[in-house]
């Protein structure tokens, strides 16, 4: 694992006094703006990132009423097949491998000499991290060139989103190796589903510039959300459950960021290919559920249908 250099250290420290959100509510304005220059500006983003845009569903960057509206752009049907198999786990993001392996103790790898938990990554509840104290973890990163939409693992029924609100650190990997318990300290929406091999959280982390994140059931989720974790239950209502399938839209990005997705404990093996900084495609197979867990459950859910 590489060490911090002096100047990324610098950066570290000049970011704790960088106003984060001031930038980034400029730039979810700006970025919402339908202008000539936009097209000016997409085309520049597009050069400077080499953005591929032959995978998009609108392939003509003038044709996006705003840089956001670019930003999160649909692919192609096709563009990204999703992992088959009912044990296989898909890739919830375009990006790169951040950091995976198994939670210890309730503890998640970020970097060398770097980790947080999981109880504050998930909002302080005490009874909502327990679940994945020993679990399994994955980190993707999203760069600006990636596509930004995030897609369900393995099909789902989510029981809680909870909105923890933060600071807005860059989530680049100079970041995660001076910035003490970056993702747990951001602004960061969390959701937790049940699946078939058990509670599974899909963790969507903002970033400076990163303007808004968005979910397919609930909208804008950030900003604004107040100043509180805020968590909603959505086990309590049938009329407002959600269950979305492998490989399915779940959210987006507003700019990029980073995805973080827990599964509880031994639920699942990671492929043995993925190491720190491989690039990884949404709907990529990553990993393989625990046969024992998901027949175990699709039994008690057998015995809950018939009763």
């Amino acid at each position: 694992m590489q060490d911090a250099t002096w100047w990324e250290r610098i950066k570290g420290w000049l970011f704790h006094a960088f106003p984060h959100h001031l930038v980034s509510r400029i730039t979810f304005r700006l970025a919402r703006l339908d202008t000539p220059l936009k097209d000016t500006v997409t085309r520049l983003f597009i050069r400077a990132f080499n953005v591929d845009m032959s995978e998009a569903a609108e392939p003509d960057p003038r044709r996006y009423a705003s840089f956001n509206a670019f930003f999160t752009r649909a692919l192609k049907s096709g563009a990204r097949p999703v992992a088959s198999g009912v044990d296989a786990i898909a890739s919830p993001a375009d990006g790169a491998i951040s950091q995976l392996g198994e939670i210890e103790a309730g503890r998640i790898f970020q970097a060398k000499g770097q980790s947080f938990s999981v109880l504050e990554l998930l909002g302080g509840s005490a009874a909502r991290a327990a679940p994945f104290t020993h679990g399994k973890f994955c980190t993707i990163y999203l760069s600006p060139r990636d596509y930004h939409r995030v897609h369900m693992p393995l099909d789902g029924r989510l029981k809680e989103m909870v909105h923890v609100p933060g600071r807005l650190f860059s989530v680049s990997q100079y970041a995660t190796r001076v910035i003490p318990r970056l993702f747990a300290r951001n602004e960061r929406m969390a959701a937790i589903f049940d699946t078939a091999c058990g509670p599974m959280a899909v963790v969507m982390v903002g970033a400076v510039n990163v303007s808004a994140i968005e979910t397919v059931w609930a909208g804008l989720v950030t900003p604004p959300a107040g100043k509180g974790v805020r968590s909603i239950d959505y086990t309590r209502d049938s009329a407002a459950a959600v269950r979305l399938e492998r490989g399915e839209e779940m959210g987006r990005f507003n700019m990029g960021s980073t995805a973080i997705v827990l599964f509880g404990d031994a639920s699942v093996a990671w492929d043995a290919r993925l190491r720190v900084d491989i690039p990884v495609k949404m709907g990529e197979e990553i990993g393989r559920a625990a046969l024992g867990s998901l027949q175990a459950d699709h039994a008690v859910s057998q015995e809950n249908a018939i009763a």
